[in-house]
């Protein structure tokens, strides 16, 4: 016992440019895991991406103790760095509590855009911490058998942490439990609250209002009347998700099929200037809807009609449609996140 804690004592002691590097790496990947987790909407690359991001996120907690000794070693810490502390802690912390609480609202936000804010805030400030401390250069012995072990160590250490976490949410009977593979817990569907992508305002829209198909005028009673009752999964990344049955009209029963037969993609926008686009080979899936629960759009939620995106994030699902058009460009030629 008393060679061990020696040993685990010397390592922490020893602790410099490797964990740097190492700690460097598993917030990149942590980032870019996120990021897929974030976007994905089917169950296999959402659980894969999900579980990731969490392993490599906790990865960043095991790290901590050699990083506090290197800290300890600074003769000085800048402001900056301090708060990178902070976000990054704020990060972990509000990840844990979206994992461990569910859904919630704390001062208007939830854990899950507290993770993701913090994330996005503490990019700027890694990027400058790397940038002002002496570049770390690949080594012939960061390649050899102790490192690549150590390595091995700190992943098995992390995905078996991750694991613990999964066995004692289970069997604490956790929030932890219920969620989906997103990672997004369920709620009822009069609970569901009307959240915003970014920037985006609830416009007033007229009851004349009108929808632009592929050239073709449709009125809100045009599509209520061709609608069917089509349950699908609303999965926010705010991080909730509810089932429930929308009065839809499929998009591929809208557009002539030789037009849907020549284009590349289909960009749905709304009347604020928000829209996202979508493979044209996916029109059969994509909905117009108007009412929810056999009752009609509340302004807030999208009315007077919104996109139906199965199997896609919230906010592929436009709401306040205005138009949908048909396109040569491909469906990647769009950010990966709106921007507005």
């Amino acid at each position: 016992m008393a060679r061990r804690w020696l040993r685990a004592v010397l390592s922490l002691r020893r602790a410099g440019r490797r964990t740097n590097v190492a700690l460097l790496v598993v917030l990149i990947a942590a980032a870019v895991t996120g990021g897929i987790a974030f976007a994905a909407g089917t169950p296999i690359p959402a659980r894969l991406a999900t579980i990731a991001h969490g392993v490599f996120g906790l990865a960043v907690v095991l790290l901590v103790p050699w990083k506090t000794v290197i800290v300890r070693r600074a003769p000085l810490l800048r402001a900056a760095s301090l708060v990178l502390i902070g976000l990054i802690a704020l990060c972990v912390a509000s990840g844990l509590v979206e994992v461990f609480f569910g859904y919630g609202l704390w001062w208007r936000l939830s854990p899950i855009q507290v993770h993701v804010g913090s994330a996005l805030l503490a990019a700027p400030l890694l990027a400058w911490h790397v940038l002002h401390h002496r570049p770390q250069r690949l080594r012939r012995m960061d390649l050899s058998r102790r490192t690549l072990l150590r390595t091995g160590a700190l992943a098995a250490g992390a995905a078996a942490t991750y694991a613990a976490l999964e066995g004692v949410g289970r069997l604490a009977g956790s929030a932890s439990a219920s969620r989906t593979s997103t990672g997004s817990h369920p709620i009822s569907a009069a609970a569901v609250p009307a959240t915003i992508w970014l920037f985006d305002q609830v416009p007033v829209v007229g009851s004349d209002h009108q929808v632009l198909v592929a050239g073709s005028a449709f009125s809100i009673s045009d599509l209520a009347s061709r609608s069917e009752a089509i349950p699908a999964r609303l999965d926010c990344t705010s991080g909730w998700y509810t089932d429930g049955v929308w009065s839809a009209v499929s998009l591929v029963d809208l557009i002539p099929p030789e037009k849907l037969a020549a284009a590349a993609s289909i960009e749905v926008a709304s009347v604020t200037g928000y829209s996202r686009r979508f493979p044209a080979n996916e029109a059969g899936n994509l909905w117009l809807a108007t009412a929810y629960h056999n009752q009609p759009l509340q302004p807030a939620y999208g009315a007077p009609v919104r996109l139906v995106a199965p199997h896609r994030r919230g906010f592929w699902w436009v709401k306040w449609v205005t138009s949908v058009k048909l396109s040569d460009l491909p469906s990647w030629a769009q950010p990966p996140y709106p921007l507005q």
